[in-house]
């Protein structure tokens, strides 16, 4: 709250004005003044009417909370600029070079596509966006069925019957193209391994490994140590 006058102090009456003028308090800054001493704040309590210690235990606090006077503030004002001054006239800092690793970054593998599976690729990716969620008749309905997918088998069911606003059913018309099915989304085709022997017969220009989920810690290790030397992705790496 921003006092410029004393008559907008909180149960400040025009009558109490000229009273505070007998007692040299014409502005706000001599009451901030005056509230300071314990003989003036005294004094208000006993001449003011209806103005008590309360009342002027808050005027203490909304004084205390307003801002310095603009003549204390110029002097303030010319240090921020001189502190500016500083800032623009402190070089530059240059950023730090951040070394780059000895091994530096590796990337990932591609496999070698021809323009028709790359096209095809592409082809699966906009179908994939646009094929539905195929839930189980009457999944919303009881929770009990879950959203797996079931085929409708009732004979009069409306689901099956593919009346509107009764969920998509499987067609062969929502699949991908035959071309790339199976295929990973970086265009390798998968191949399960679980040991380095496995390794051998992977060809790493079209092929990427997947570790198999029953393998340890230790053997799946060796298996990437060994893929990284014959230059195979593996996609289900562990570091």
């Amino acid at each position: 709250m921003t006092v410029k006058k004393l008559i907008e102090l909180p149960g400040m009456k025009e009558e109490h004005i000229p009273m505070l003028e007998k007692m040299g308090i014409k502005s706000v800054r001599d009451m901030s003044k005056a509230l300071e001493k314990e003989e003036t704040v005294k004094d208000l309590v006993k001449n003011l009417p209806q103005v008590g210690p309360k009342t002027v235990a808050k005027w203490k606090d909304i004084l205390a909370e307003e801002p310095a006077p603009e003549a204390d503030a110029e002097p303030a004002k010319a240090a921020k600029k001189k502190d500016k001054a500083v800032k623009k006239e402190e070089p530059k800092k240059e950023p730090e070079v951040i070394p780059e690793d000895e091994e530096g970054y590796t990337p990932k593998a591609k496999p070698e596509l021809s323009d028709e599976e790359i096209d095809q690729l592409a082809k699966r990716a906009v179908i994939s966006g646009r094929r539905p969620a195929f839930k189980r008749q009457e999944w919303h309905r009881y929770s009990k069925l879950g959203e797996g997918w079931r085929r409708p088998k009732g004979i009069h069911s409306k689901m099956k019957r593919g009346l509107k606003r009764r969920g998509p059913v499987v067609d062969i018309g929502f699949r991908g193209p035959a071309k790339v099915r199976g295929y990973h989304p970086s265009g390798f085709r998968e191949v399960l391994v679980y040991n380095v022997a496995g390794l051998e017969s992977v060809d790493p220009k079209v092929e990427a490994v997947r570790i198999g989920g029953t393998v340890g810690t230790r053997k799946r290790l060796e298996i990437q140590d060994r893929a990284d030397d014959l230059g195979i992705r593996v996609l289900n790496r562990m570091v």
